[in-house]
């Protein structure tokens, strides 16, 4: 069982042929919804690997807070944790244009999950293979999330986005840790490569389409991305860090692990959606396949 702890989110996307500039109005050629938040979208790329995936986190009373948990469901992943407040659901603004995406978070009910409810889910927790969180909810609970999986010995994977939330107490207590390069900068500091050799076969910073790089305790290992054709990069690095529990939980070797997640988030990126993308096991194991081919 691998069981995320973090935000759940609708999606409101518009796409546009260029970003506007300061104070510029530009017209779109696309307006959806579509559901997301990191947490969501890392439990959806989990499951649909097909790993057993339990959710834990909040939505609103509001349509949008239905509509996420029946999406979940309908992924076969495990919702009965996830509690409906009064209020909104937290929603993303996401602006595509370019091959690229700029993105604006509103919390709303993802911010009202507690560290004192962390601690009631604690059997939950330690009866988990991995657990996997964001900073998309308050610091209290990623604390006491990760303080519980270290105390029970469960393996945890923290994606430090977005990085400014980070701080340094997280990590004696995290398993990996998965920055991408801005995050990494943002966390260690230009020379983020030799924050890798401190903490070998645990921190692995993701390289967009370059792939994935961390050190195995001798060398610096660059696992290389795979050729792929940009639709939609939103949930890529959900994706990756998805997979990379999926692969984990497996048995499979870290390295090996960083390449599946690679497959994985590049065939994420091909579809519209941060969610509409993420693939099956057959799609990233015939990925894997052809590149070896």
């Amino acid at each position: 069982m691998i069981t995320v702890v973090g935000s759940i989110n609708m999606d409101l996307v518009v796409q546009t042929d260029r970003f506007p500039k300061q104070g510029e109005t530009t017209l779109g050629t696309l307006y959806t919804t579509v559901p997301g938040g990191k947490g969501a979208n890392q439990a959806v790329a989990a499951a649909r690997l097909g790993n057993e995936v339990q959710m834990i986190g909040a939505v609103g009373q509001d349509a949008f807070g239905t509509e996420l948990v029946a999406g979940l469901e309908s992924e076969g992943i495990q919702v009965e944790s996830i509690k409906r407040i009064d209020g909104a659901s937290g929603i993303a603004n996401i602006l595509l244009s370019e091959g690229d995406n700029r993105i604006i978070v509103v919390p709303g009910a993802n911010h009202s999950v507690t560290a004192e409810e962390i601690v009631a889910f604690t059997e939950q927790l330690a009866a988990s293979d991995l657990v996997i969180m964001q900073l998309e909810t308050p610091i209290p609970v990623i604390q006491q999330t990760l303080k519980i999986c270290h105390q029970h010995g469960v393996p945890s994977i923290l994606n430090p986005a977005p990085a400014s939330g980070f701080t340094a107490d997280f990590l004696p207590y995290c398993t990996y840790l998965t920055p991408n390069e801005t995050e990494a900068e943002e966390i260690f500091g230009d020379n983020w490569e030799k924050a890798l050799e401190e903490y070998p076969n645990r921190l692995v910073v993701t390289l967009g389409q370059k792939g994935a790089q961390f050190y195995d305790g001798q060398k610096h290992v660059l696992v290389k991305g795979f050729s792929t054709k940009a639709v939609d990069t939103t949930g890529a690095g959900d994706t990756f860090n998805g997979a990379l529990g999926a692969a984990l939980v497996e048995g499979q070797g870290f390295e090996e692990a960083v390449r599946f997640a690679n497959a994985a988030a590049s065939l994420s990126v091909e579809k519209f959606g941060a969610q509409g993308g993420m693939p099956n096991r057959a799609a990233v194991e015939a990925r894997m396949t052809g590149e070896r081919s």
